[in-house]
């Protein structure tokens, strides 16, 4: 493997940004109403050039009002997944660490069916309610997992499988409650959705935490790459092992409870996402990060455009996308690893 380079960094991202870019345009076409190749490449011109007023009323409603800001979302949750579970991952020594594996996405799950329960007539409050159970969560698992005054990961781990089966009971209880359409709706957020509008202030407050997240993950590449030898290595290289764990803990987290707010547990995209690219562009963390965001991006984007093309008028759940296809993509890298 050749040693990393700032400019092979650069020039990597640029190449999964093009790749991103192209994700964006097929999504833009694509969906129960096609758009052609030369009528959105001209309509999207006059927005780059500041003509939006002279767009075509069918054209703003179905691209620019509609699926513009689906892929936006996608793009913000596929990044914050997938740089989650690379870093859990390298928190926890566990290839199959993902963002859910601390249970933030089922205190979540609870905050958002209590909201719905209670205010069932404000929509925009469920998000909310989900990152308040997110954030009540990570408190929770935070606490439980110290020993001796520390943060402990195997400690950690457990304290958060506990709380992922304690939520899952509730989860199943409170679902017992609901009827009609609150329970198909929250079936689908379980299931992970994107179709759910989000208002341009929690989109400006996830781009926010999304660069906080990133840049705090980040930040720790260089200890994160020297923890993959064992935290006491670690620590006699000079490693502050608490700190970077701590780091890594709150700002995964926090992703995590970005994502989950606004889109419902979508999985194995944090799992498989930072394996594919450990396995294309090595493993450290100084690249890992930033190409795990463009490639969960890309992964998002084009799993979205399948779940609102495949049964046309119909939308499935992009939870299901990913499940599907990410099933057998980890079934073969299991395989490849044993051999």
């Amino acid at each position: 493997m050749r040693p990393l380079t700032a400019r092979r960094v650069v020039w990597t991202c640029i190449g999964l940004g093009v790749l991103l870019l192209a994700a964006v345009l097929l999504a833009l076409k694509l969906g129960a109403v096609p758009v052609s190749v030369s009528d959105l490449v001209l309509d999207l011109g006059r927005i780059v050039i500041g003509q939006a007023d002279a767009l075509p009323t069918d054209f703003r409603l179905i691209v620019v009002d509609l699926r513009l800001p689906r892929i936006v979302l996608g793009i913000l949750v596929g990044a914050a997944l997938s740089v989650a579970g690379a870093s859990f991952q390298a928190m926890l020594r566990n290839p199959l660490a993902d963002p859910y594996v601390l249970g933030i996405s089922n205190g979540a799950a609870v905050g958002s069916i209590l909201t719905l329960i209670v205010a069932p007539r404000f929509a925009l409050v469920t998000p909310l309610g989900a990152f308040v159970g997110a954030g009540a969560t990570i408190l929770a698992v935070y606490f439980l997992g110290q020993r001796e005054g520390q943060l402990d990961t195997a400690t950690l781990l457990l304290a958060g499988i506990v709380s992922m089966s304690f939520f899952s009971g509730v989860i199943m209880f409170l679902m017992t409650t609901m009827t009609g359409r609150d329970l198909r709706g929250m079936a689908f957020w379980l299931m992970g959705d994107l179709s759910t509008p989000v208002s341009a202030a929690m989109q400006w407050i996830f781009i926010v935490g999304l660069l906080v997240g990133v840049g705090a993950i980040y930040s720790t590449s260089a200890d994160l790459n020297l923890m993959l030898t064992g935290e006491r290595e670690a620590i006699h290289l000079g490693v502050d092992v608490t700190r970077v764990k701590l780091v890594v803990y709150v700002s995964a987290s926090l992703l995590t409870a970005l994502a989950v707010s606004v889109s419902g547990a979508i999985g194995y995209v944090g799992l498989l996402v930072p394996h594919i690219v450990r396995l294309i562009f090595g493993s450290d963390y100084r690249l890992l990060i930033p190409a795990s965001a463009l490639c969960g991006a890309i992964a998002i984007v084009l799993a979205d455009t399948l779940a609102r093309t495949i049964v046309p008028p119909t939308e499935l759940p992009v939870g299901a996308m990913t499940a599907m296809a990410g099933a057998p993509v980890f079934i073969f890298l299991l395989r490849r690893g044993l051999r």
